[in-house]
This record gives structure tokens, C-alpha cells and sequence, in this order.
């Protein structure tokens, strides 16, 4: 390794970049749905539990206010075709988002490719004999990585920053995704109110809470039972406090 620190790595040797870089990889590539389920799915299941909230929300506001049942639940499906439309622009803007700066990542480390060979080498040598590689092997790894512009940026944006570029989705697979949840929560709740009134849009809401949460935590590897307490804990709590409120404020 070269034993000048060169003004790429700003005052730090090859390891200390690579630590950095890690790290800053990891909190760029940190998203609200996680890394390991795809974010469609993400998308899905949380906009399902959110329109399910808002909608049994709405239902305890038309309960409290000079409205009839039987509009009520036009104007709830109002509201539902309008929060698809923001919902599916929203999810798909936010998977554009991140395109971009997937796009600005990988441009940015071709550059580094192109004009700091040697550095970006002493980075891999740092990487590659962190996982044992050593002696003639470990120069022989570096050579073949080195041979290949567009494998060494792969290499380097994976295993240097932390990103995995299979896991980027286009973004009007997200926005369908959000859709699809959409659609889920509103036939999950606005049917059963229609056939059962308010114990319907109850036990809707709750079992999309329910279902959501579980398949989450399965995707996700984790524990089932905890995903399901909290989401319906918190959903019984939204709910529950604004009912109590608003006989409080009406009455």
C-alpha cells in the first residue's frame, strides 16, 4: 500500500475510506420499508394499513357530523379514489428518487475509477484482505477486478458503499405496488361497511392491519407475533383516542 496518503482519500489512508465510505453507503441505501423486502411490497403493505386507518378515521368523523350513513360511504370511496392518486404518484416519485441517486452514486465512483486507479486498487486491497485474501492471491484478485472497468464498479459500489443494485426497482413498479394496496384496504373496509355498517369497516380495518403486519415480518424474516401487537396496538390507540375525543368535543 502506498505509503503517501493521496489527497482522494481527504487526509485518510486507504482504510479509514473504506470505513467511511461503508458507512456512508449504508445510510444512503437505509429506507423506510428496509433493504431486504422489495419495495413494492413495502409499498403495498404500507399504504394498505394507512388508507385502512384513514378510512375507519373518516367513518368516526361521519358517525360525529350532520352526515348521513348512506352518504357517508360515497364519500368515503371519494376519498379513496383520490388518496390512490396521491399514493401511486408519491410511492413512484420517491423509487425515482432514489433511482437518481443511485445514478449520481455510480457516476460518481466511474470518475474515481477513471482518474484515482492506484487509490481506488488500495481500497480493494483493504477490502479483499479483510476476507482473508493475502500474498499472491490477493494480487491476483485485484488484477482481475482491475482488468474490468464495469465489474470494478459493481465491486466497488457493493462492496465499498453498500449497495446492492439488484434491489433498485423501477419506480412505476412502486407506484403500483402503492395502488395495489390502496385497492387492498379500501374493498378490505368499505364492503363489509356496506353490508354490516360499522362492525364491517372495524373488523376490515383490523384485519388488514393484522395481515399486513404478518406478511411484513415473514418477508423480513421476523418474529410474526410482535409485528402483529404493535400494529394493532397502535391502530387500537389512533382509533380508539379519536373516538373518545370526539364524543368529548361534540357531546
Amino acid at each position: 500500500m502506498s505509503s503517501q496518503t493521496p489527497t482522494h482519500f481527504k487526509g485518510k489512508d486507504a482504510l479509514g475510506h473504506v470505513i467511511e465510505a461503508q458507512a456512508q453507503g449504508i445510510i444512503s441505501s437505509a429506507e423506510i420499508h428496509g433493504l431486504e423486502v422489495p419495495g413494492y411490497l413495502s409499498a403495498l403493505g404500507d399504504t394498505a394499513r394507512d388508507t385502512s386507518l384513514l378510512l375507519l378515521m373518516l367513518w368516526e368523523l361521519c358517525l360525529f357530523a350532520p352526515i348521513a350513513p348512506e352518504k357517508a360511504l360515497p364519500l368515503l370511496a371519494l376519498f379513496a379514489c383520490s388518496w390512490l392518486l396521491w399514493k401511486i404518484g408519491r410511492s413512484a416519485w420517491l423509487g425515482w428518487f432514489r433511482l437518481e441517486r443511485l445514478h449520481r452514486t455510480l457516476e460518481q465512483e466511474r470518475w474515481e475509477i477513471e482518474h484515482h486507479r492506484q487509490q481506488e486498487r488500495d481500497e480493494l486491497r483493504v477490502l479483499y484482505a479483510a476476507k482473508g485474501f493475502e500474498g499472491k492471491l490477493l494480487e491476483d484478485v485485484l488484477d482481475v477486478l482491475m482488468a474490468d472497468n464495469e465489474r470494478l464498479l459493481k465491486v466497488m459500489v457493493e462492496e465499498e458503499l453498500g449497495m446492492t443494485l439488484g434491489t433498485t426497482e423501477h419506480p412505476l413498479k412502486q407506484g403500483l405496488g402503492a395502488a395495489g394496496g390502496v385497492l387492498i384496504a379500501s374493498f378490505m373496509a368499505l364492503i363489509p361497511l356496506y353490508f354490516l355498517g360499522t362492525p364491517g369497516i372495524v373488523v376490515g380495518t383490523f384485519t388488514t392491519v393484522t395481515f399486513t403486519a404478518a406478511a411484513a415480518a415473514y418477508l423480513a424474516h421476523n418474529h410474526p407475533i410482535p409485528a402483529i401487537v404493535w400494529n394493532l396496538g397502535l391502530a387500537v390507540l389512533a382509533t380508539g383516542s379519536l373516538y373518545c375525543l370526539l364524543q368529548y368535543v361534540i357531546y
